[in-house]
């Protein structure tokens, strides 16, 4: 068996029955999964409709020529199709390789020549793809589109800028990079930013949410397996490493994978290489590792709970996200950076937060994080008035920052009905200071979530506390 075609998707374009089941047979032999037909149409149909990585196109066919295939698998994704000729010889070659074909195959030819051809036209089609590549990188410059940092991350921004000029002087081996931060603050959105502004950014980016895998299938989906390797294993499959190759492989929620499987993904980065259920092969990969956990790896490492083995392969380039409550006056600037681009998304060409709605995101706590923040401004856009945005969830006279506290929005809703103004008047500073004291006293004497709570900064708590103490 082949580890070059096993688990592959093949068409095969061939008219003549016998050398079609020919053929059909030997790739099935060699793990491949083969897709044969006998027409152009029918080639056209099955380019525009399933996943394939190789396609094997005679020239002379009942309703056509082969070679208008060509132009088809390239508007595919590239996909590498080799010509099988008779006729013409060199001549219909030079024309197949003009128009964009991998390679050509002169009939009859020994079908063990197939993995060797099809070997040939990947690594020909990767060197393409990476040589232009070179040539773009070269002038290119870092985008931040998609992805908001703010004055709270310039720091993190300039460790990942750091990321990105080493990929581009490494491009081929690439050590791996560990995001951690809670639900929702963005990781999968900064793994993006990497591989888009990487020197791997025109491979595949394969994203994969290890806590949704299946444990007793996650194996097979990591690494592949063979044909027959389980009961339902009726074909050969390649895993998410092998599809992967020569990208990125980002594991998001990784300290959900067994502890068997932490010492196959350790495998992976160290030795490059897999093994697919079922098989005693080795097979080489070029990935490169993003990782992403909403625990501290350290810590669960320390617990037992992860390999602390592969927690110090991952931790060589470690980035940590703080939440969206830790980011002060960042919450609002990535509120109007989402509400920028989400009005784009519906066609609103004005679109702005009321002053009440700027407050509320300025001292909520956001437990949800960014993604709580998106859904709130998203349902706020569809539903409400895109020119002066509320929230919908938003009480009319308090604002929930945790369970059991609020903070006022303009204080109307929290005057006492049967206090009234003393006719011989008050000091409003005392009031002030009075208001602050209780604040901090309801609070337990947590400033921060006594400043969240009357609407104002820590700062001018502090403020407040030293000009009372010199008075």
């Amino acid at each position: 068996m082949s580890a070059l075609l096993s688990g592959r998707e093949i068409l095969l374009v061939e008219d003549e029955s016998l050398l079609r089941k020919r053929l059909t047979a030997y790739l099935e032999s060699q793990g491949a999964a083969c897709t044969a037909v006998g027409t152009v149409q029918e080639g056209r149909n099955a380019l525009e409709s399933l996943p394939l990585d190789y396609v094997l196109a005679d020239v002379n066919l009942p309703d056509g020529l082969g070679l208008d295939l060509i132009e088809i698998a390239q508007d595919q994704g590239e996909i590498p199709i080799v010509i099988m000729t008779a006729d013409g010889g060199v001549e219909v070659a030079v024309e197949a390789m003009k128009r964009g074909a991998s390679d050509y195959l002169a009939k009859p030819f020994d079908p063990n020549e197939l993995p060797l051809v099809l070997g040939r036209a990947q690594s020909g089609r990767r060197e393409s793809r990476l040589q232009k590549h070179r040539n773009e990188a070269a002038n290119k410059v870092t985008s931040d589109e998609g992805l908001f940092f703010g004055e709270s991350l310039d720091v993190f921004r300039g460790q990942m800028q750091k990321v990105i000029e080493a990929d581009r002087r490494l491009s081929d081996k690439l050590p791996p990079v560990l995001i951690e931060g809670e639900t929702g603050t963005g990781k999968t959105s900064v793994a993006r930013w990497l591989h888009a502004n990487g020197s791997r950014s025109d491979r595949e980016l394969v994203v994969v949410n290890c806590a949704a895998l299946p444990e007793q299938l996650a194996e097979s989906e990591l690494f592949g397996h063979e044909k027959g390797a389980f009961t339902d294993a009726k074909q050969a499959r390649i895993g998410l490493f092998e599809a992967a190759d020569g990208g990125t492989l980002f594991l998001d929620e990784i300290a959900s994978l067994t502890a068997s499987l932490q010492a196959k993904v350790l495998t992976a980065i160290e030795e490059g290489r897999i093994r697919k259920v079922g098989s005693s092969k080795l097979i080489d990969v070029n990935v490169r590792l993003i990782a992403a956990s909403n625990r501290s790896l350290k810590e669960l490492s320390e617990q037992g709970e992860f390999r602390e083995d592969l927690y110090h392969r991952l931790n060589l380039l470690n980035f940590t996200i703080p939440p969206l409550r830790e980011r002060g006056e960042d919450a609002l600037r990535m509120a109007e950076h989402l509400l920028a681009g989400l009005a784009r998304k519906y066609g609103y060409k004005k679109s702005a937060f009321s002053e009440r709605c700027r407050r509320w995101i300025c001292n909520y706590e956001w437990p949800g994080n960014v993604r709580e923040l998106q859904h709130e401004i998203e349902r706020a856009l569809v539903l409400g008035d895109p020119e002066s945005l509320e929230f919908l969830g938003m009480p009319s006279g308090t604002v929930t920052v945790s369970e059991g506290e609020t903070v006022a929005n303009d204080g109307g809703d929290w005057l006492n009905p049967a206090w009234a103004l003393p006719e011989e008047g008050f000091m409003l500073e005392a009031a002030i200071d009075r208001l602050i004291d209780l604040a901090i006293e309801e609070c337990g004497g947590n400033v921060s979530k006594a400043a969240r709570r009357i609407g104002v900064a820590r700062d001018y708590i502090r403020y407040r506390k030293t000009k009372k103490g010199k008075s």
